[in-house]
């Protein structure tokens, strides 16, 4: 089994460049953000964001850029900058489609996959919420700067598991999933602030 970290822009995102064709314009109700001169990767990277989801190493080389960083390193830069238009999506290589997303919902939000210690207790947080809609599930929580979408029901175990103060480890042995997968999910759930240390 292979996990895919996906990434792409919020849906209501434009990519395009100003009329000096200097800077990267990236626009939307979110407001305006410009990149000044950035490199042909990032332009790549961007647009194919703006169409969807998409995985990094497919256009990232392994050559050093000029910049004396890797274009890798550089790109990262670019989207931790603008974290607050970036959806992650977690997904897997079976071709039925993405596991869960974690969408920004605020302009000062910024994720990061947590790596939740294996006999560390937690729950899911007692004020999320979980909204059946079409082909998904939402969790959201006031006050917190992203939203996760569950796509598929691997998510959905392991967000049901949730429901009493567990560990990693117990979760690995309880759920019928890969434990990378598994733990995955927690990373994401986690990183969106959707657990809480349980006592």
């Amino acid at each position: 089994m292979h996990l895919h970290h996906l990434w792409s822009l919020h849906e209501d995102t434009a990519v395009g460049w100003d009329e000096a064709s200097q800077a990267l314009v990236l626009s939307g109700p979110r407001g305006t953000e410009r990149i000044e001169a950035p490199m042909t990767i990032v332009a790549e990277a961007l647009y194919r964001m703006e169409m969807g989801p998409i995985r990094l190493a497919n256009i990232v080389p392994n050559e050093e850029a000029s910049t004396g960083h890797s274009s890798y390193q550089v790109l990262l830069r670019v989207l931790r900058a603008i974290s607050h238009l970036v959806i992650r999506t977690l997904s897997m290589e079976d071709l039925r489609g993405p596991v869960l997303s974690v969408v920004p919902v605020s302009r000062t939000a910024r994720f990061v996959p947590v790596s939740v210690p294996p006999q560390h207790r937690v729950r899911l947080r007692p004020d999320v919420t979980i909204t059946a809609q079409t082909n998904s599930f939402l969790l959201e929580c006031r006050g917190l700067e992203h939203h996760v979408q569950i796509h598929r029901p691997e998510a959905m175990w392991v967000v049901s598991l949730l429901a009493w103060p567990t560990t990693p480890e117990a979760m690995v042995e309880v759920a019928p999933l890969p434990a990378e997968l598994t733990l995955a999910i927690l990373g994401h759930l986690a990183g969106a602030g959707m657990t809480v240390v349980a006592g």
